[in-house]
């Protein structure tokens, strides 16, 4: 796929595989069986080959970046929550009283809110980026024009640049939109050639009526979606939302900058899958941190290639599902750097295979012995 000229990313590097390669030869050298720590074995090494040092450098500096806005769908009935949540909810995440803030604190993360499209006031200090109040409603019109959806997708990428520059070492991008899950399960549908029945779940709980009508938007808002899905950015302008392209623009501009990135759950993978399109490669310096029960994003991890850390049933969004597998990465990333080798442990390493058995006579009985 190609993306729009006015929107194009450099070549993703790839992680680095010297330091790859140093870190599966080093966990061969700590005590413990080779392979017996499993899949921490594996993320230690992927975080290794992102810093491109083996061990890898503890985290100073994790950062949750929660994008958040308004989509014109949830007019339609598709939530089991009216739209004023969403302004609320940003209140309540810079008083520090959501999901994420408590996730956060637990795991040693920080947070910062965006405040991309939300149908309200909100603070100068996150609305800097915000490009419109809510979004088009995608079973009929375009969820933005085209100069905003450039505007939203500079925007996360600039993001991006601003938490590399101020250090983080590691980054999540959460969500918060009453609706969104909604041009999430279309854009999963068109970069994935699924039916809408495949895509479409319960978001914030919706019963059977509000799931029918969610079918039934998301049905006609894929009609308009399929003739563009060759094109990330039309896609994004058709059928997301500027969150939802801040937050892909911010997914493929860390892969550029090297970083890598926890992902969240279906809102967030559906960005991700439109930013695989944008900068292709980028999937490499990202891991996925849980699996939500939205259907639609089993289709997000199948489509990247990428097997979840935790499986909690959670379906919350905000960055909390990633938050609450960031341990894993802490110790992954610890075990590396902090667990004795054999060598200095004065522990007896696993027994050295036995010489190749002498050439006999052709008899069977060796003629050195």
């Amino acid at each position: 796929m190609t993306a729009t000229p006015d929107v194009e990313f450099p070549p993703v590097v790839p992680p680095d595989e010297t330091a790859r390669r140093q870190a599966v030869a080093r966990h061969q050298t700590l005590t413990k069986p080779a392979g017996s720590l499993g899949r921490l074995e594996e993320l230690g090494v992927w975080l290794a080959a992102c810093q491109g040092a083996c061990p890898p450098r503890p985290f100073t500096r994790a950062r949750v970046v929660v994008f958040a806005g308004d989509h014109g769908v949830a007019a339609q009935g598709v939530s089991a929550y009216p739209s004023a949540v969403t302004g609320q909810m940003v209140t309540n995440f810079l008083t520090g009283g959501a999901a994420v803030n408590v996730a956060a604190s637990v795991a040693g993360a920080t947070v910062r809110v965006v405040d991309m499209a939300v149908a309200a006031d909100t603070p100068e200090q996150i609305s800097a980026h915000k490009v419109r109040r809510g979004s088009g409603l995608i079973d009929r019109a375009d969820a933005l024009t085209q100069q905003e959806v450039e505007a939203a997708i500079a925007a996360g990428r600039a993001v991006a640049d601003e938490e590399v520059d101020g250090g983080a070492d590691l980054l999540i991008a959460g969500d918060m939109g009453i609706g969104n899950t909604t041009p999430a399960a279309v854009l999963v549908a068109a970069l994935t050639s699924a039916e809408p029945v495949a895509v479409v779940g319960r978001g914030t709980g919706v019963d059977d009526n509000g799931w029918m009508r969610k079918v039934a938007v998301i049905r006609d808002a894929l009609r308009r979606a399929r003739k563009v899905a060759n094109d990330p950015v039309a896609l994004l302008r058709t059928a997301a939302g500027a969150d939802l392209a801040a937050t892909a623009g911010f997914l493929a501009q860390a892969a550029v900058r090297r970083t890598p990135v926890l992902l969240d759950g279906v809102v967030v993978g559906a960005a991700a899958v439109v930013a695989e399109e944008l900068a292709p490669g980028a999937r490499q310096w990202w891991v996925a941190g849980h699996r939500s029960p939205e259907p639609a994003h089993a289709l997000v991890l199948e489509h990247l290639d990428l097997t979840p850390l935790l499986d909690l049933g959670m379906r919350l969004g905000e960055g909390s599902g990633a938050l609450a597998a960031l341990p894993l990465l802490v110790l992954a990333a610890r075990v590396l750097g902090e667990m004795a080798t054999f060598d200095e442990a004065g522990v007896s390493g696993p027994d050295t295979p036995p010489p190749p058995a002498p050439t006999g006579t052709g008899d069977g009985i060796s003629t050195t012995g």
